[in-house]
């Protein structure tokens, strides 16, 4: 084998034993180095992966942030008039769907006399715009399916809730057609798309009480304020609920970016 002489070995200036030389010498006979060990073998794992869950996706919507909720109601709260609209009797976070078939969160109240619609900014804390409905106008509540015209490309699953008034099916056909139109004779509801996922507002979120709350005051607000020349009373159907879009490209967009939703994108949130 080889070895390095020690450098402090006595010998002339430049000389290999010099102290400014150092020199690998075969080493003596019968001398047993050490054996050769390879390092261990050492097993790569590739990196985890984590995915956000519902959990993680939860802190994305400003309404579920602690004290949000509780903040929006206690506003929304001012917007009710007494005289009008008499007590509240609960209030919902649901997810309501146009006619164009775009997804919005929306704060509903059930009071005594009116259906309370609130687009609330989760992210400024305000109430921007309220709808009211009175109890005593709405003729029909249908529940069912979303059902869709056989050529339309943008479909949705699952269940919803119309609330239709004045005696209207249908929109005009100028109304129909306008995205942006507000003259509607309907609403309709589905669940909001995170509403299991917190234990606390769970219960504000569930469509099968909501529907059972509002019946029972619509049946209330018939029988306590009945519209004079008209046959009182409520007709609730289950049935499909049709939504006439076909190419769909705008709710497309706005619904699988989920812009109807105070939340975070990124380094902005809206």
């Amino acid at each position: 084998m080889l070895q390095l002489r020690d450098a402090a070995e006595e010998g002339p200036a430049g000389s290999p034993g010099s102290p400014a030389a150092a020199l690998l010498v075969p080493g003596e006979a019968g001398e047993a180095g050490p054996p050769f060990a390879p390092p261990p073998r050492r097993s790569l794992r590739p990196p985890s992966v984590r995915t956000a869950g519902r959990a993680g996706r939860l802190r994305e919507y400003f309404v579920f942030r602690p004290g949000t909720i509780e903040r929006a109601v206690g506003e929304i709260r001012l917007v009710v008039t007494p005289a009008e609209d008499g007590a509240v009797r609960s209030v919902w976070l649901l997810a309501e769907i146009d006619h164009w078939n775009n997804e919005k969160e929306r704060l509903v109240l059930i009071t005594d006399r009116s259906l309370l619609i609130c687009k609330y900014n989760f992210l400024s804390l305000q109430c921007q715009h309220v709808t009211r409905v009175a109890l005593g106008a709405v003729d029909t509540i249908s529940v069912g399916e979303f059902e869709f015209p056989p050529k339309s490309l943008n479909k949705r699953e699952g269940i919803g809730i119309r609330i239709q008034w004045d005696k209207q099916s249908r929109a005009s056909f100028i109304n129909r057609w306008n995205p942006w139109s507000t003259n509607i004779p309907y609403v309709t509801f589905t669940e909001h798309p995170m509403a299991d996922a917190d234990e606390k507002i769970a219960p504000l979120c569930l469509l099968e009480n909501f529907k059972t709350q509002l019946i029972q005051a619509v049946k209330a607000a018939h029988k306590e304020c009945p519209l004079p020349g008209r046959a009182n009373g409520v007709l609730v159907l289950e049935r499909p609920l049709l939504i006439e879009t076909y190419l769909g490209l705008m709710s497309f967009i706005n619904n699988e970016a989920k812009l109807g939703y105070s939340m975070s994108r990124g380094k902005i949130g809206f």
